[in-house]
């Protein structure tokens, strides 16, 4: 029943949208705002062009890329500095200054040093995700009990089994929330570079149909990276999410 009630309000907020789009975009030209007609046309022409899967799957490629080698690196380094007093205030100013730079900044430096190539983006979603993931799991590591871990050290238990028996179930909900932020800024920032170092994937034919003042494709190519991450998020994260944290929803019914 609750299943039905939000697939209800879901459509009926899609329809107001839609409504409310169709009634702005014919009281303004085209170019302007195209009309829903008009963009799904666009939308039906981009997915049968030859280079619509070769962009979505570059523009994939790259962000997976440089997501997955910013866990491998901010993960490892988020416990370091959890496990660490002294390093956690000897890096935390470097911290601050990565989470100030933007990605456009980056951006640019990708440019300067990698050129118009797959480097460019891999690097930027890289220098915006790390933080967030090393970040979440630094935190996540704080608050575990150092009780639990005097005792395994009594146990004599080596240090890999300390990690994986007490610090990594207390840091996996912090982690997995800054990776699922991590993947989302990760997916925006890859069309930020695209758009400046790129000469494929979505955030390229964005700027191409933007130069070319082809409002509805781009309209239809935002509308895209919009499903794309909303079938990601229902169908990979959000099931994830649950099947690694369903012992919260079992402790928490006993």
């Amino acid at each position: 029943m609750r299943f039905v009630n939000l697939l209800f309000q879901r459509g009926v907020l899609i329809a107001i949208v839609a409504v409310a789009w169709l009634l702005a975009s014919s009281r303004v030209p085209s170019f302007v705002l195209p009309g829903p007609a008009k963009v799904w046309s666009a939308l039906q022409m981009i997915a049968h062009s030859d280079s619509f899967l070769h962009d979505v799957g570059t523009t994939m490629g790259r962000v997976v890329s440089g997501f997955v080698l910013a866990t491998l690196i901010g993960t490892p380094l988020g416990l370091a500095l959890g496990s660490s007093k002294r390093l956690a205030v000897f890096f935390e100013p470097i911290l601050a200054i990565f989470n100030t730079v933007s990605s456009a900044i980056w951006a640019i430096f990708a440019i300067l040093w990698f050129g118009i190539s797959d480097a460019t983006t891999v690097f930027v979603v890289f220098m915006t995700a790390m933080p967030l993931i090393l970040t979440n799991v630094w935190k996540g590591a704080q608050t575990v009990d150092h009780l639990y871990v005097g005792l395994a050290q009594s146990f004599r238990m080596s240090r890999l089994q300390i990690l994986r028996k007490i610090y990594l179930p207390t840091i996996l909900p912090y982690f997995f929330s800054g990776a699922r932020l991590a993947f989302g800024f990760g997916w925006r920032v890859s069309l930020v570079a695209e758009t400046l170092g790129s000469s494929d994937g979505i955030g390229y034919r964005l700027r191409q149909a933007s130069d070319l003042v082809q409002s509805d494709q781009v309209f239809a190519w935002t509308a895209l990276l919009i499903a794309m991450m909303l079938l990601l998020e229902a169908g990979v994260l959000k099931p994830l999410e649950n099947r690694l944290f369903r012992w919260k929803t079992t402790a928490g019914a006993n």
